[in-house]
């Protein structure tokens, strides 16, 4: 972890730690982070307690991913039990102040937290942005990428000079690239998430994106033309299952399988499986590998990305206790380049400015598609979890495993959006 420090942390505390007999503050903390993400979440927790010892202390607490966690904070800000900082997908912002669930994040908190909007990635501001107010910190962004297999690439002639796949600026080219791969006898030339459609909203939307397209256009579903580049998407994907270039009902789990067992020679997956990938191969138990952009499949550059961020539930906080938890979220901020090692994209901008973050490989490689990220919707009904996922999966599974028309699917889909 020492070699991913950043150091300069900035003290915000002076003004209410004058004096040596000032008690330590307890900030409550809750979050949802599991797997690589919740080990390396609570050895930060742990370097901060220890640099901050009698000032403050983080009490951490970790719960159940997902709607779960988002239902127990929404009771808890009701009954006036909630924490004092919490973690929260951006995408869930939209739903959270629509219920009054979060603070704003003021002016004076981000001048004493020493950040502000250009410290960031003009997508991810905007994607914790309200009607020009903000109501998290973000700290890192996790877009979905394209793992790949060197050395089955290599073998079939479609790795570049550079170590990365051929074929990334146009469908045409993608398709011969899953083509090469399958003549040369690879099982699934891409693993897909094709028994979740939750997960697969991610590339799906990613390709909507790339026509230009938005899902939902002054309040209302897929208007004008919408419709029909979700369809494309739909089709795009429709056509690589029913070529055979595209795992077939494959869930969570069976796609990781898939790419590291190399029955699959490519994966679209979240940059949250880099620790996996990194792991395996370090152990000698996994090919030479790596991550890029997804590929350019329509007219422009779009990848689905959300965002791991801090918020402060609604409520009254006392200004000492606020106070620590602005020296947290700045602290989390300053030294995420270790958050990186997980596969995240730090939010920070000086942190990805830094040559460690240059060395980091894969992270390096992709960063740059922040310049070409797409969230959400802003919606209460859309983000991670939400309804709009919950309806589109119904339609997504069967769609990309060759069993319902794009076309069909689309006009099911927005007549059910609608009904919402």
């Amino acid at each position: 972890m020492t070699n991913y420090k950043v150091t300069g942390s900035v003290m915000l505390l002076a003004g209410f730690m004058s004096t040596a007999a000032q008690a330590e503050v307890v900030v409550e903390w809750w979050d949802f982070l599991g797997g690589g993400d919740g080990v390396r979440m609570k050895q930060l927790i742990e370097e901060f307690n220890a640099e901050h010892a009698g000032e403050i202390s983080i009490q951490a607490t970790t719960l159940e991913w997902g709607v779960p966690f988002y239902t127990k904070v929404q009771t808890s800000v009701a009954v006036g039990e909630a924490p004092d900082i919490m973690t929260y997908h951006a995408s869930r912002i939209p739903l959270a102040v629509s219920q009054n669930v979060l603070s704003e994040i003021t002016a004076d908190d981000w001048a004493t937290m020493g950040l502000g909007e250009g410290d960031f990635a003009s997508a991810t501001w905007d994607a914790v942005t309200i009607d020009s107010a903000q109501y998290a910190v973000p700290l890192d962004t996790h877009p979905i990428v394209l793992y790949y297999n060197k050395e089955l690439l290599s073998a079939a002639g479609v790795l570049t000079d550079d170590g990365v796949p051929m074929g990334m600026d146009s469908l045409e080219g993608f398709t011969e690239t899953m083509r090469a791969l399958q003549s040369n006898g690879v099982k699934f030339p891409l693993g897909s998430v094709t028994a979740d459609g939750n997960f697969m909203f991610r590339t799906i939307y990613s390709l909507v994106g790339q026509q230009g397209g938005e899902l939902i256009t002054d309040g209302e579903f897929l208007t004008g033309d919408n419709a029909e580049k979700l369809a494309n998407a739909l089709a795009v994907l429709q056509d690589w299952t029913n070529e055979g270039l595209q795992s077939t009902y494959t869930d969570y789990p069976a796609t990781v399988a898939l790419f590291t067992s190399g029955e699959a020679a490519m994966m679209i997956n979240g940059v949250w499986e880099v620790p996996t990938m990194t792991d395996l191969n370090a152990a000698g138990n996994l090919f030479e590998w790596g991550a890029v952009e997804l590929p350019m499949i329509f007219d422009q550059r779009a990848t689905y990305a959300d965002s791991h961020s801090f918020a402060i539930p609604a409520g009254d906080m006392d200004p000492e206790t606020r106070a620590a938890t602005l020296e947290v979220m700045s602290w989390m901020l300053k030294n995420s380049l270790f958050w990186a090692t997980a596969g995240h994209i730090p939010a920070y901008a000086p942190v990805t400015a830094t040559a460690e973050y240059a060395a980091m490989e894969p992270n390096a490689t992709y960063s740059p598609l922040t310049a070409n990220m797409i969230f959400d919707p802003k919606s209460p009904l859309a983000g991670v979890a939400g309804p709009i996922f919950d309806v589109m999966s119904t339609y997504f599974v069967p769609t990309l495993n060759g069993e319902m028309d794009p076309t069909e699917a689309v006009e099911e889909i927005i007549i059910e959006l609608n009904d919402m």
